[in-house]
């Protein structure tokens, strides 16, 4: 059964289309209108082997906030539908990236609890606006859409870094990682990886 999805959400703010399948092989096709964003999101599906295709726009003549979280939002969602029942996963999955002087650990259980845990990045990270559009707090954000739409745990751990593009790219590449393993199919688990018998 195709482990795919496509969800579109539109407001006053914001019109965003999402495509993913998570069994691809990481190809690209992202357009959000922040381009510093459309680089993260290149690397999120690159590196998760997660096929993606991100059409958006938005506001963003006003801040970039919305179409940002909106994009987060309606990811989460599909990341979501496409897991379906969750039967065969491998539920869990960590990662630790570097990027030269930046270090991001990233650990995800696909439990259906949605839940964020998000530390480490140096003081004045929040504030500092990368390629123009993109502000550091957004980081926080986009993570925490994800996980509480994908219903996932997720936390996130910058470990070492100076450079604000470097801090932010690391932290999603290593959610890339984390996430390739933990939707990954097991062929040793029978049915949903859960004790109770449901995730």
């Amino acid at each position: 059964m195709a482990r795919t999805a496509r969800i579109e959400r539109t407001t006053s703010e914001s019109s965003v289309v999402v495509k993913l399948d998570l069994d691809g092989t990481g190809r690209t096709d992202i357009s959000t209108s922040v381009p510093f964003y459309d680089h993260m999101l290149t690397a999120l599906g690159k590196h998760s082997l997660i096929d993606l295709t991100v059409k958006a726009s938005g506001d963003t003549h006003i801040d970039a906030h919305h179409t940002v979280e909106d994009v987060a939002i309606v990811l989460g969602e599909a990341l979501k539908v496409a897991l379906g029942d969750k039967q065969g996963i491998s539920r869990f999955g960590d990662a630790t990236v570097p990027l030269d002087e930046a270090l991001a650990l990233a650990v995800v259980d696909v439990s259906g609890r949605p839940y964020l845990v998000h530390e480490g990045e140096p003081a004045g990270q929040e504030y500092h606006l990368i390629g123009g559009h993109f502000t550091g707090s957004l980081t926080r954000h986009v993570l925490e859409s994800i996980a509480h739409h994908a219903s996932i745990c997720l936390h996130v751990r910058v470990l070492a870094g100076r450079d604000p593009h470097h801090i932010v790219e690391a932290q999603f590449k290593a959610l890339a990682r984390a996430l390739r393993a933990a939707v990954a199919l097991d062929p040793r688990v029978e049915g949903i990886p859960s004790t109770k018998g449901a995730l």
